[in-house]
C-alpha cells in the first residue's frame, strides 16, 4: 500500500508472510531436486582423465583414439547426407505429383532449364577479370607499355620464380627493352644464400637485393606516426615496417633515365608470379598504400600505373599464369589453382611436404613425428588452436595457414644456388652484354652490399631447405583452359610392366615416392617406352637424354 507523501510503495511485508514465502520456495526446490533425481538429470558426468604421461605407447593410443573419432564423424556425415538425399527425393516426388496435376506447372517446368542457363551465363560474364585470357592480355599490355621490365623473384626460390617464356618475349620484343632482376624477401633467407644467388643472377642481368615493407598504412595514419616519432626521437624499424634497397633501386633507375636522355617519365613494368611482392614493392617505394596487397594470391587483376618520382613511373601487373605442364610443387607455390578451386589445399600441402626434410619441418612448426600430411595438419591444428566442435582439429584451416606461410612473407626456407651456373638456351653472351649496357653496375654492387649489411637475416639452421624444380613455365598468349592429362589405361600399364621385365627401362612418375625426394619425369601418354641415359649433371631434366621408341 502506498502511503501519502511517498513516491514509491514500501516493499516491507509482515514476518509471517515472508516466512511463508520462504517455506514455499524451499518446498518447490525440494520437489524439483526429487524429480531430477528420478530422471537422472542432475548426475555429474565423470571427467575423462585421459592417458597418463608415464603410460607406454601414449602417442599410439592417442593416434588410435583420434582415428576412431574421425571414423565416427565420417559415419555421421554419411548418415546425414543419406537423410538429406532421402528428403530431397521425397520433395521431388511431391513436386512432380503436384506439377503433373496442374498443366500450367508443366510449362513452367519446361522453361526452368533455359532460365538456369541464362543465370549461369550472367554470373560468368559478371567478373571476366578472373579468366586466364584476361590475365594474359593485361600482362602483355604491361610488357608493351614498359621501357624496363623488372622481373621480381622470391629470394627463397629465385629459379622457381623465373619464367623463361616471359624473358624470351622481352628479349625478342620491339623497342629495345631492358630486363632487370629484383630479389625480394631477402630477410627470409640466410645471408650466404642471398649472396650466392646475386652472383648467379648478375651473370645474366643486373640484380637488385630488396626487402619490401609489409605494413603500409594509409597517409593519415602514417603522418600521425611520423609526428609522434619526431617528438619522441624514435624511428620505427621493426621487421614489417622497415624497407631496404629502395634507395639503391631508385638511384639505378634515375641514373639510367638521365644516361639515356629520355623525355618524360621512365616506365618500369613489374612482372612475376603471384605473391612475389609486386604491389608491396610499389607501396614501399611510394611510402603509402597505393596498391592492394595481402597474403591472398591473385589480388591484382588488372593493369595499374603509379608515379613513384618525377622521372619514374611504375606499372603493376597481375601474376603470370603458370602452365599446367609444371610439376605439382611449382603449381602449389606459383599458380592460382587453390584460389580457383581447381585443387584442394590439402593436396597442395601434401605436395610441399614431399619436397622438404621432415626433421626441419618438425623443428620449424614444433610438432611431433608424423607419418603423412593429414597427421601433420592435425598436429599443427592442435598447436595453433584450430579446433572444431568436440575438439576435432580443423585440417582445412591448418592447411590454408600452412600454405599462406609458404607463399607469404613469413616462413624462412631457401633453395641452394647452382655451383656452376650456365646460360639458358635463349640467352647468349652478346645478349647479356647488350642488356648490361647503360647500367651503373658499380653503384648497384655497392648498394646491394649496403642493403645486405642493414638487413637482419635468419640463421642457416632455422631455415628449411626446399628442393627447387627449376624455372616455372608460364603462359603469355590468349589461352584455352588447360585440361590435365588423362589417366593411363590398363593396356598401357600392362605394356609398361612387360617392358620393365625385359630390362633397361626405368619407371618414372611425377610425384615420386615418399622416401626419396629426387626429381622425376612423367612420361607423355603415348604408346612407347622412355629410356633414361644419365648425363654429367645430377639434374633430372638437364642430365638425361630422353628417347621415345
Amino acid at each position: 500500500m502506498k502511503r501519502p507523501g511517498l513516491k514509491k510503495a514500501s516493499k516491507r511485508v509482515s514476518c509471517s508472510k515472508r516466512y511463508k514465502i520462504q517455506k514455499k520456495v524451499r518446498e518447490h526446490n525440494k520437489k524439483l531436486r526429487k524429480d531430477a533425481k528420478k530422471k537422472g538429470v542432475g548426475k555429474k558426468v565423470k571427467k575423462d582423465i585421459g592417458v597418463p604421461n608415464k603410460a607406454p605407447f601414449k602417442e599410439d593410443i592417442l593416434r588410435e583414439a583420434e582415428q576412431r573419432r574421425s571414423k565416427l564423424e565420417e559415419e555421421k556425415e554419411k548418415n546425414k547426407l543419406a537423410k538429406q538425399q532421402e528428403r530431397a527425393q521425397k520433395r521431388k516426388k511431391e513436386n512432380s505429383a503436384s506439377r503433373d496435376a496442374d498443366p500450367k506447372a508443366k510449362k513452367a517446368r519446361k522453361e526452368l532449364p533455359s532460365q538456369e542457363v541464362l543465370v549461369k551465363q550472367m554470373v560468368k560474364q559478371s567478373d571476366p577479370r578472373n579468366s586466364k585470357k584476361h590475365l594474359c592480355s593485361e600482362l602483355n599490355k604491361v610488357i608493351d607499355a614498359s621501357d624496363i621490365i623488372v622481373e621480381i623473384l622470391d629470394a627463397r626460390d629465385p629459379l622457381g620464380c623465373r619464367c623463361p617464356q616471359l624473358e624470351e618475349a622481352v628479349l625478342k620484343g620491339e623497342g629495345n627493352k631492358k630486363l632487370l632482376f629484383l630479389l625480394n624477401k631477402i630477410d627470409l633467407v640466410p645471408k650466404e644464400n642471398v649472396e650466392k644467388w646475386l652472383q648467379c643472377l648478375q651473370l645474366e642481368f643486373p640484380a637488385v637485393a630488396f626487402k619490401a615493407s609489409t605494413q603500409q598504412q594509409d597517409k593519415t595514419v602514417q603522418e600521425k606516426k611520423a609526428r609522434f616519432a619526431t617528438l619522441n626521437g624514435v624511428v620505427d624499424q621493426t621487421k614489417g615496417v622497415a624497407c631496404y634497397g629502395s634507395s639503391s633501386l631508385l638511384q639505378l633507375l634515375g641514373d639510367y633515365a638521365n644516361a639515356t636522355g629520355r623525355e618524360g617519365s621512365l616506365k618500369v613494368g613489374l612482372v612475376g608470379f603471384p605473391n612475389v611482392g609486386k604491389s608491396s614493392l610499389i607501396n614501399s617505394l611510394k611510402g603509402m598504400r597505393a596498391c592492394n596487397a595481402g597474403v591472398q594470391r591473385g589480388i591484382t587483376r588488372c593493369f595499374q600505373d603509379i608515379h613513384i618520382s618525377k622521372n619514374v613511373k611504375m606499372i603493376d601487373s597481375p601474376g603470370i599464369v603458370a602452365a599446367q605442364s609444371n610439376p605439382k610443387a611449382a603449381m602449389a607455390l606459383r599458380s592460382l589453382q587453390v584460389e580457383d578451386k581447381q585443387e584442394t589445399v590439402l593436396e597442395a600441402v601434401r605436395t610441399l611436404l614431399k619436397q622438404c626434410n621432415k626433421q626441419q619441418v618438425m623443428l620449424q612448426y614444433n610438432v611431433p613425428d608424423f607419418r603423412n600430411s593429414l597427421e601433420f595438419l592435425s598436429f599443427f591444428a592442435k598447436k595453433r588452436g584450430f579446433l572444431q566442435k568436440g575438439g576435432v582439429p580443423n585440417t582445412e584451416l591448418a592447411a590454408s595457414t600452412f600454405l599462406n606461410d609458404w607463399t607469404g612473407a613469413k616462413l624462412s626456407y631457401h633453395c641452394k644456388a647452382p655451383e656452376k651456373p650456365s646460360l639458358p638456351p635463349y640467352l647468349s653472351e652478346d645478349i647479356v652484354r647488350e642488356m648490361q649496357k647503360g647500367w651503373d653496375l658499380d653503384k648497384l654492387r655497392k648498394g646491394n652490399e649496403e642493403t645486405l649489411r642493414s638487413v637482419k637475416f635468419p640463421n642457416q639452421a632455422s631455415s628449411i631447405v626446399l628442393l627447387s624444380k627449376g624455372p616455372t613455365a608460364g603462359v603469355l598468349s590468349d589461352v584455352v583452359e588447360d585440361k590435365p592429362a588423362p589417366e593411363p589405361t590398363e593396356e598401357d600399364m600392362e605394356g609398361s610392366c612387360e617392358n620393365k621385365e625385359a630390362g633397361g627401362v626405368k619407371e618414372v612418375s611425377e610425384e615420386g615416392t615418399a622416401e626419396t625426394d629426387e626429381p622425376q619425369i612423367k612420361t607423355p601418354l603415348t604408346t612407347g617406352v622412355v629410356y633414361l641415359v644419365p648425363g654429367p649433371s645430377n639434374d633430372a631434366l638437364c642430365g638425361c637424354r630422353i628417347t621415345v621408341v
